[in-house]
């Protein structure tokens, strides 16, 4: 009887053992699995990006603008945008016509106002002054000519110190930038690239897992292509190295 208890024993021993076992394999792999695909969900963001798009975009009153977490104060400027647009597209209004317009609309009411006391017997009332202040236009002019002297920086960086392949890419952005303005005028442009700004963030915040998926996938494809096309005819160009010459 002992002797028959003890390999009992011995044998629901050993099952649980290997019950033991396989569990353990199971939750480790089942971890391994989910840490894995979190370390593929965090590196296929697009542009490997860490931070939320609010705070991309400035994380001030302009995001909230451009991702809608204000939705009264996000339509009524894309409607006012829409609204500029259609006037001088749509119905041939020139800048000039609308600017004399808006200006004597503004004396009539300002003729009105400074009048109407006379007529109803009143206290003249003063008009108050619209005085635009120095350091919005400084402050404009300065934003602006930063942004351009970026732009014209980083170009000149790619033509003449940058790859082949940025240098490339930069021509046919340039390229493709040239044959939408054969479409449609500037003032289209701006008013695509406005509602461009208006719709694309808050649609990618939105649906970032599936947009980042298309992406990398239509990166992958390009970066296939491209490799093809360096193999065949651009590793066979020969290479030169341009350096600007420093002014003191």
């Amino acid at each position: 009887m002992p002797e028959k208890i003890t390999s009992e024993n011995f044998l629901n021993n050993l099952v649980e053992t290997i019950a033991d076992s396989v569990s353990k394999q199971k939750s480790v792999s089942f971890f391994e699995e989910e840490k894995s695909n979190s370390v593929v969900s965090s590196f296929n963001r697009l542009f490997g990006r860490q931070r939320s798009i609010h705070h991309i975009l400035g994380g001030g009153k302009s995001a909230d603008v451009l991702l809608w977490r204000n939705k009264k104060i996000s339509t009524s400027v894309l409607a006012g945008a829409t609204a500029i647009w259609v006037l001088f597209e749509w119905l041939n209004y020139h800048f000039l016509t609308l600017l004399c317009f808006a200006v004597v609309l503004g004396m009539l009411a300002q003729f009105v106002w400074s009048n109407a006391s006379g007529l109803l017997n009143r206290s003249p009332s003063e008009v108050p002054r619209l005085v635009l202040p120095d350091e919005l236009f400084v402050s404009i002019g300065r934003s602006l000519c930063a942004e351009v002297n970026r732009g014209l920086q980083f170009l000149q960086d790619v033509a003449c110190g940058g790859t082949l392949k940025q240098f490339l890419v930069v021509v046919v952005s340039l390229w493709v930038a040239a044959v939408i303005g054969s479409w449609c005028n500037f003032l289209t442009v701006l008013y695509i690239g406005f509602v461009a700004a208006h719709t694309l963030p808050v649609l990618y915040e939105r649906y970032d897992e599936q947009i980042d998926g298309f992406v990398y996938n239509v990166f992958d494809q390009f970066q296939n292509h491209y490799k093809k096309l360096d193999s065949g005819v651009l590793s066979k160009i020969p290479k030169g190295k341009f350096k600007l010459k420093k002014h003191d």
